[in-house]
């Protein structure tokens, strides 16, 4: 069980809420109006899957967007491993916003359970290494924020969360730039101070960028010798430079890239090709 205070909640998660129920509910739950007003339940998430459990404040939000008075009792705390056949949370309350919210709040817990849960897989490949795994930019679109928290919760650890928050210089930049060195030059004189990566796919590049006084090189699709490599090199010219790999990166191979002594790992599976967590919420109706 995990004993480590969960990360900082995404600034716009309420909003994500909102946004989700409105889309479910329209103009109304037909379908809970049938119940009595005054009918209550207690109902109770169940793990069909063994999983890290991740989204507790989502959930709790979407019932307090329906009916503040809705209580929830959480079983485990938010990044504990969650058993198959075992109870989440029990919730109790009136029976129609408790209807109403179940599939919004399954839908968060699930996929924010999927992307922690495959973040703690590639993070415990890795126990023991000096590498850290990164997510990228491939996320689910309106729920990027909440997909980087799942992953933190997960072990792992963010890239940039945006377009603004860091600068990756790839291929077509180094291109219309003119070189590598033109556009590291050029990134440092336009946003000085913020992160500055450059993609490199050979090693002559990777000395290129190292010249250039880049804070970070992303190595993509180098093979595990070539990786090995890039680390002597940047050993020997640049120590602080920081050594990222990236594609073709699979859980079979991970450990023998880690071993290279390579800082950091991205994965975009984390957030990207996950499968929900199976989760079920069973309903009694009177207590």
């Amino acid at each position: 069980m995990s004993t480590a205070a969960p990360p900082e909640l995404p600034a716009d998660l309420r909003e994500q809420v909102r946004r989700a129920l409105a889309e479910d509910l329209g103009s109304g739950d037909v379908t809970a109006a049938l119940v009595p007003a005054t009918q209550t339940a207690v109902a109770r998430i169940t793990a069909r899957d063994s999983a890290i459990l991740c989204g507790q404040a989502w959930v709790a939000e979407v019932f307090r967007q329906l009916d503040p008075a809705i209580q929830i009792d959480w079983r485990l705390p938010e990044g504990a491993r969650v058993e198959a056949g075992s109870v989440a949370c029990e919730l109790r309350g009136l029976a129609r916003p408790l209807l109403t919210g179940e599939r919004t709040a399954l839908n968060f817990l699930q996929t924010l359970s999927a992307t922690a849960t495959a973040a703690r897989r590639y993070v415990d490949a890795v126990a023991g290494t000096r590498t850290r795994i990164l997510d990228t930019r491939k996320t689910i679109p309106g729920l990027r924020l909440a997909q980087k928290y799942a992953v933190r919760v997960g072990g792992a650890h963010n890239h940039r969360i945006g377009l603004f928050d860091a600068i990756l210089v790839k291929e077509n930049h180094i291109v219309a730039a003119g070189g590598i060195a033109a556009a590291v030059a050029a990134a440092r004189r336009q946003s000085p101070g913020i992160l500055l990566e450059v993609e490199v796919e050979t090693l002559a590049q990777a000395a290129d960028a190292l010249a250039a006084g880049a804070d970070r090189l992303l190595l993509d699709n180098f093979s595990t010798a070539q990786v090995a490599e890039a680390v002597t090199l940047r050993d020997a010219r640049s120590p602080a430079t920081g050594l990222e790999a990236s594609g073709g990166i699979t859980l079979a191979n991970l450990r023998e890239v880690a071993a290279t002594g390579v800082d950091f790992i991205s994965i975009g599976d984390l957030t990207k090709n996950i499968q929900a967590v199976d989760l079920s919420m069973r309903f009694r109706f009177g207590d």
